[in-house]
């Protein structure tokens, strides 16, 4: 007992961690103004460029956040989509879309507390009241309440606009900078096992509306996209040229494709080893809002 004596207890646990970072939006007319969601540790705001941060989603249900948006028309009103939408075995579950009024200060559920993951929200820039959500939903089981889903009173009722089957849910989803009513849809078929994970399937595929979600043209093989069943996809509008559409496929051969007719017809662009590595966390893709040829994403850590 010598030994011990001068030994004194530590804390060794649990680690109070944020966890990864899922979610970023900016005030476009005050950049110092941002919020980051994380995948478990609630919704954080700077008002200082990102030299300070607060917590801001600390008395909701949830801390795990998949998605956020701020409305740049009123900058105050802020949409929260909880649930990470990236389903490694981590993965912390969510409680439908919040919506606040006041930067920030105060939460309201919004509905859609059964999707459980929600990994984009976007808000219409010409009528905010018209508000789109990619629910990739649970994945540790089927369900119905995944897809796509769109509101045009502000979130007092929701409507799906977008649904394969039960076990796929939307992995992404964007809108066209020039045309609010032309979106394009990735929707994953998945499902996550406690010590392996299934991607791919019949529902997975990528989807364009030109109408507000009320038809989609589901892009296919024959419009230059891999054939047989596709895994999560990423995808990205150029700002400047909306015309470029890019999309991270997971596939047989992962690669990276791209369309210069609005996303009607693809082509391949590179299938170097490293596209779409490990792509249940790095799918993301973006373009440069100035420049169509140069697209960002996050291949590997």
């Amino acid at each position: 007992m010598d030994l011990f004596k001068n030994m004194h207890p530590r804390n060794i646990g649990p680690g109070g961690m944020s966890g990864r970072v899922t979610a970023i939006d900016v005030v476009h007319s005050n950049p110092d103004i941002m919020y980051v969601g994380t995948a478990s540790g609630g919704l954080w705001k700077s008002t200082s460029g990102g030299i300070k941060w607060d917590p801001i989603f600390e008395e909701e249900v949830t801390a795990s956040i998949g998605a956020v948006a701020i409305q740049q028309s009123n900058p105050s009103v802020i949409w929260v989509g909880t649930g990470e939408g990236n389903p490694r075995n981590s993965l912390n579950g969510g409680y439908g879309i919040y919506r606040s009024l006041d930067g920030g200060k105060n939460w309201t559920l919004m509905g859609l507390e059964n999707t459980r993951h929600i990994h984009r929200v976007i808000i219409d820039p010409t009528n905010p009241n018209t508000i789109y959500v990619a629910a990739i939903g649970s994945p540790w089981g089927e369900h119905p309440e995944r897809g796509v889903f769109k509101t045009t009173d502000g979130g007092i009722s929701w409507k799906k606009i977008l649904f394969a089957n039960n076990k796929t849910g939307a992995a992404d989803l964007v809108m066209d900078p020039t045309n609010p009513n032309k979106l394009i849809a990735a929707m994953w078929e998945h499902k996550r096992e406690p010590w392996f994970f299934n991607s791919g399937g019949s529902g997975s595929g990528l989807h364009i509306t030109y109408n507000g979600g009320e038809t989609w043209k589901k892009v296919t093989e024959e419009d230059g996209f891999p054939k047989g069943h596709l895994g999560r996809i990423g995808v990205a509008i150029a700002a400047n040229k909306p015309n470029t559409v890019y999309a991270l496929v997971e596939a047989k051969k992962n690669a990276l494709y791209k369309s210069e007719d609005s996303g009607f017809k693809w082509e391949k662009i590179n299938d170097k080893e490293d596209i779409g590595n490990r792509p249940f966390y790095y799918s993301e893709i973006y373009v440069d809002p100035q420049n169509e040829n140069r697209v960002y994403s996050v291949l590997h850590m």
